[in-house]
C-alpha cells in the first residue's frame, strides 16, 4: 500500500546544525577545533597533501618500464566491420569512415585491424597495420587490404 510506505530506520538523519550555542554540542568552534588551517574558512587541501611534507606518492620508488617509442593504434576487429550497418562495404573503408560509423574513437591517427570474428563480404580496407589473421580473413573473403605508411 503506497500510503503506508516509510523510510528504513536510519535512512533519514536530521542535519547537524552547527554554531548554535554551547548547549547544542557543536557551538563555539562548530566542530572544527582550535586554530590550524582546517579551523579557518576556505581550507581545502588537495588529495595527497601532507602539510608541506614530501607526499607519499613522491617518496615511494617508481617501478616498471615506460617505453617512450611505443606506437599506439586504434583497433577494430573484422567482426565489428562485418556486423556494422552504418558502413557502406562496397566503398573503400578508411579510418575516417570507421570514425564516422562510431567503430573507433576520434583522435589518434593510426589504425590496426585485428582478426577476431568472421567476415564473408568483399571489403576494401585501408589501415596502418593488420594482424596476420585479419589480413588472411579479408583476403579469403575476396577483399582488398592496403597498408598505409605512418
Amino acid at each position: 500500500m503506497l500510503h503506508r510506505l516509510e523510510n528504513a530506520p536510519g535512512a533519514k538523519k536530521t542535519r547537524k546544525r552547527i554554531g548554535r550555542g554551547p548547549g547544542s554540542g557543536t557551538g563555539k568552534t562548530s566542530g572544527r577545533g582550535h586554530k590550524g588551517s582546517h579551523a579557518r574558512s576556505g581550507s581545502k587541501s588537495r588529495i595527497g597533501f601532507e602539510g608541506g611534507q614530501m607526499p607519499l606518492h613522491i617518496r615511494l620508488p617508481k617501478r616498471g618500464f615506460k617505453n617512450i617509442f611505443r606506437e599506439e593504434f586504434l583497433v577494430v576487429n573484422v567482426a565489428a566491420i562485418a556486423k556494422s550497418t552504418k558502413l557502406d562495404k562496397s566503398k573503400l573503408i578508411t579510418l575516417a569512415v570507421l570514425q564516422e560509423a562510431g567503430l573507433v574513437p576520434k583522435g589518434k591517427l593510426r589504425l590496426k585491424v585485428l582478426g577476431n570474428g568472421e567476415i564473408n563480404e568483399k571489403i576494401k580496407i585501408e589501415a596502418h597495420s593488420f594482424s596476420a589473421s585479419a589480413e588472411e580473413k579479408i583476403l579469403a573473403a575476396g577483399g582488398q587490404v592496403t597498408k598505409l605508411e605512418s
